[in-house]
């Protein structure tokens, strides 16, 4: 598995590419609704200190190579609707962790897994990664049936795993495997 600067991903209404900080006034709208971050492990924002703090650390994840941040940039329009991301990367595995977050105008309408089915795609055929994890908080139940629907299995549950804005939480842990051909013998 070779990591390098990944590529802009494009889907058919949405391109993922790394998060700019002009993505940061629509990601504050994104970010600072408690209903979107109801279930984070992290408060919503209050200002666009907040928004700043959070990109400089990204890009700093990201030039160390520990996580991709991608921007859910709508092609029709330019506007950033979230993010996802892939993190916690283990080479010798072929592993990494992902997750994501839509702004709440934009829930039910496919965002989401469009852009998530990219990002797997891209995951498994270009990074060759085998495995991807995700973890959630299992009362968040739109967002265990998304990535169910993406075919990742509920692995198990770690109990009290996170603490987010409700306090400690547990967490559902979910697998999603690349199929691959048979191992000749």
């Amino acid at each position: 598995m070779q990591i390098t600067t990944p590529p802009i991903i494009h889907t058919e209404r949405l391109l993922l590419r790394l998060v700019r900080r002009e993505d940061l006034p629509a990601l504050f709208d994104v970010n600072s609704n408690p209903a979107v971050t109801q279930f984070l492990p992290y408060p919503a924002w209050q200002t666009m200190d907040d928004a700043n703090v959070w990109y400089e650390r990204t890009l700093t994840r990201q030039e160390t190579g520990a996580a991709w941040q991608f921007a859910i940039v709508l092609q029709q329009t330019g506007l950033a609707l979230g993010t996802c991301l892939l993190f916690n990367f283990d080479p010798s595995s072929r592993r990494a962790e992902t997750g994501y977050v839509l702004g709440q105008a934009h829930w039910s309408k496919g965002y989401a897994s469009e852009a998530m089915r990219g990002l797997i795609a891209y995951a498994f055929d270009t990074l060759d990664l085998r495995r991807l994890e995700a973890q959630i908080n299992p009362n968040n139940v739109a967002s265990c049936a998304l990535i169910e629907r993406l075919g990742f299995a509920r692995e198990g549950l770690l109990r009290e795993r996170f603490f987010d804005n409700g306090g400690f939480c547990d967490s559902a842990f979910y697998g999603l495997l690349r199929e691959l051909p048979p191992t000749p013998m």
